[in-house]
């Protein structure tokens, strides 16, 4: 080059712009690169595959971490953590209540702990175990996993979505959720149940069950209404841990005792076991009299320990309702509530949720009542029996059935009045006992009829 020749179009060393890179620079592993091959045999199925270098290893977890946050909306969730829960719960709540309740928060915090195995909790709406759901996951994101917290509609709303998306295939969302280190799913079972919904939870939850990816799953649907073969692998006790919360919804008020916002037992504040008459001193034959003790004998035996069906039968104003009322108080005495409610009201608690300016569903309304750790239902064959209260009364009554739930009922039907399905549930001996009070009605014991002089 002539001398005074211009320079200015020389590239020189100064000013070059650095070629950026995925990796560091400085790697020894990957020269900047962020990948490296395999270090396998020719031949082998490892042979020649890319995998991330340890250099940008962080980067990608933080990466990975940030967009499943982004999925979950967990900033919306942040203020439910271990230490906002209330583990002993709202004034008012029952002991067993509270105990459930406790119980939950201390497997919630120790399985955030180690995020081993499935963790299963179970309860009515508004019970903490969302609460509890947030908490495990962002106990966890705090502690750097990558976290994905799913309402399960939502989740397959996210898969639905992808097939139009630009950004991101089906294939890739559907791998981004069944592979996140830990996945919470909440209300599990409040999906819709469509062939195409059912095949791909199946798909997630087995592909993380074989793998033992950590997995938390909020539902307050029965085991035995999930489809079979998601439900095989939630049943698994070598894997799974199973919480029951058993407290009322949060949001509900109760009164200063915990009673039930649909129970009546204030109505039968007096109605106690001290109270009740044995009305020694009525003219009534002696059979009739054992009856009535047999049945008080019964109903302080239950109350102590509430344990299958009782089922107090007799003429109206015979005292089974006052028995059925006492063993509700003795229960709210010991600080364990019991939902204690006539039939008829039952219906039209139910039949009230149909409003439109009902704040409570059908759904959520049922389960509430089909669900209590002790349901006490007074006056049954008082209602009127159309289509709908028979299918209502039965479902609730099998559902009670078949998870041998402590329950008390009183009738002034006999058998032979009573539908089928319920009667033949009733009259099976290994959970349930009748008791026939025959006494007639009690109008306060017997009138002395004054002398005239």
């Amino acid at each position: 080059m002539a001398a005074g020749t211009p320079k200015a179009n020389t590239p020189t060393s100064s000013s070059i712009e650095p070629v950026p890179t995925l990796g560091a620079p400085d790697c020894p592993h990957c020269g900047g690169l962020g990948y490296v091959r395999r270090d396998a045999a020719p031949g082998a199925p490892e042979f020649g595959k890319l995998e991330i270098c340890t250099c940008r290893q962080g980067a990608v977890t933080r990466q990975v971490r940030d967009r499943l946050f982004s999925l979950s909306h967990l900033d919306e969730l942040k203020g439910l953590t271990f230490e906002s829960f209330q583990p002993r719960g709202q004034i008012g709540l029952g002991k067993r209540q509270a105990r459930s309740l406790e119980i939950a928060c201390n497997t919630a915090r120790q399985y955030a702990a180690s995020l081993k195995g499935w963790l299963l909790l179970q309860g009515g709406y508004g019970c903490g175990k969302t609460h509890l759901a947030a908490a495990i996951a962002n106990f966890a994101v705090g502690m750097g996993v990558p976290t994905l917290f799913l309402t399960v509609p939502d989740l397959l709303d996210l898969l639905r979505f992808a097939f139009d998306a630009e950004d991101i295939t089906f294939e890739a969302r559907f791998e981004q959720i069944r592979s996140a280190a830990l996945l919470v799913l909440d209300d599990f079972g409040t999906q819709s149940a469509t062939a195409w919904a059912q095949e791909k939870l199946f798909q997630i939850i087995n592909y993380r069950y074989i793998n033992h990816l950590p997995l938390v799953v909020t539902t307050n649907v029965p085991l035995d209404d999930i489809e079979p073969r998601i439900r095989s692998r939630l049943a698994d006790p070598e894997l799974v841990s199973a919480v029951r919360i058993i407290a009322p919804d949060y949001r509900r008020p109760t009164d200063d005792k915990g009673h039930h916002e649909l129970s009546s037992l204030d109505l039968h504040s007096k109605c106690t076991f001290a109270s009740f008459s044995l009305r020694e001193d009525e003219e009534l034959e002696a059979d009739k009299i054992r009856s009535l003790e047999k049945a008080l004998k019964a109903a302080t035996t239950f109350a102590a320990k509430p344990k299958g069906w009782l089922v107090l039968a007799g003429t109206y104003g015979c005292g089974k309702t006052h028995l059925a009322a006492a063993i509700a108080n003795t229960r709210t005495d010991l600080g364990d509530p019991p939902l204690f409610v006539m039939v008829p009201d039952l219906l039209d608690h139910l039949r009230a949720t149909f409003s439109p300016s009902s704040n409570t569903s059908y759904d959520r309304r049922f389960d509430d009542i089909r669900t209590a750790p002790l349901l006490i239902l007074d006056d049954l064959g008082t209602q009127s029996m159309t289509p709908w209260v028979r299918e209502k009364l039965y479902q609730l009554f099998n559902y009670r059935y078949n998870a041998e739930m402590p329950t008390v009922i009183t009738t002034a039907d006999t058998l032979d009045e009573m539908d089928a399905r319920i009667r033949s549930r009733m009259l099976d001996g290994r959970l349930c006992t009748i008791y026939a009070i025959t006494v007639p009605a009690y109008h306060g014991g017997k009138k002395k009829l004054s002398s005239k002089k």
